[in-house]
């Protein structure tokens, strides 16, 4: 793990003593503003990871709020010529900052919310959200998740539920193929060249330093919706 990752679980160790020695050094506004989004979100994705209610209104920033972080504390170490240790002083003194805020207001939940409003653009305009799984990538994805749980615990209920939903994407996907004109070998090819694709990325976000780069995250919850049943007409 690289240190400005390990800077990231500092920021979110809201609680640890350890605060960074190094004076942090001068930074524009813009500058600021920009390590304030970065710090505000490593404190939420903490808070996502342990449940808290508040912090689950926004959207998932385990994976995106850690890219937007680690791209931000980087290039603002060149932009100012500066070290990583002193880059993680001025965060740290941002997260004191936002605590102490929050502390002292009568809605804390609403300090929060002003500092993400315009801090969730950023992240959208710097981290965009990849587009949707398709229906193919969702049955793959379901499929893998089925054999991850099912070594896991067994034939657990969950296990059997992840099963079906594979068997009706997997359906569904076929389908899809079958209308775009292609023959049942030629699907076979393309579920199992799927597969492998989803396999490699895996294995690539695995043997990732920091995750910077890579989402990490499945939207299953869409792939959920492609597996409801259809409605009737």
């Amino acid at each position: 793990m690289t240190s400005l990752a390990a800077l990231l679980l500092a920021a979110q160790a809201v609680a640890s003593p350890a605060i960074p020695a190094m004076a942090p050094p001068a930074l524009t506004q813009a500058q600021r503003d920009d390590l304030t989004c970065a710090a505000a979100f490593a404190i939420v994705a903490s808070e996502q990871e342990r449940g808290v209610t508040s912090a689950l209104g926004y959207p998932t920033l385990v994976s995106r709020g850690r890219s937007y972080f680690v791209r931000t504390a980087e290039r603002i170490v060149t932009e100012t010529a500066s070290s990583e240790q002193a880059i993680g002083a001025a965060l740290w003194q941002i997260v004191q900052q936002l605590q102490q805020d929050a502390a002292q207001s009568n809605d804390p939940a609403g300090v929060v919310d002003a500092i993400m409003e315009p801090c969730l653009a950023k992240l959208d305009a710097a981290v965009p959200l990849p587009p949707p799984p398709s229906m193919l990538q969702c049955a793959v994805y379901v499929q893998l998740a089925y054999e991850e749980v099912k070594r896991r615990e067994g034939d657990s209920n969950t296990a059997r539920d992840l099963q079906t939903l594979a068997s009706v994407l997997e359906s569904r996907a076929r389908d899809e193929m079958r209308d775009e004109g292609l023959s049942g070998n030629e699907a076979d090819a393309r579920l199992i060249e799927t597969r492998e694709t989803a396999i490699a990325a895996e294995k690539a976000r695995d043997a990732s330093d920091d995750g910077a780069d890579q989402d990490g995250g499945i939207d299953f919850e869409h792939c959920f919706n492609l597996a409801r049943p259809a409605e009737k007409r």
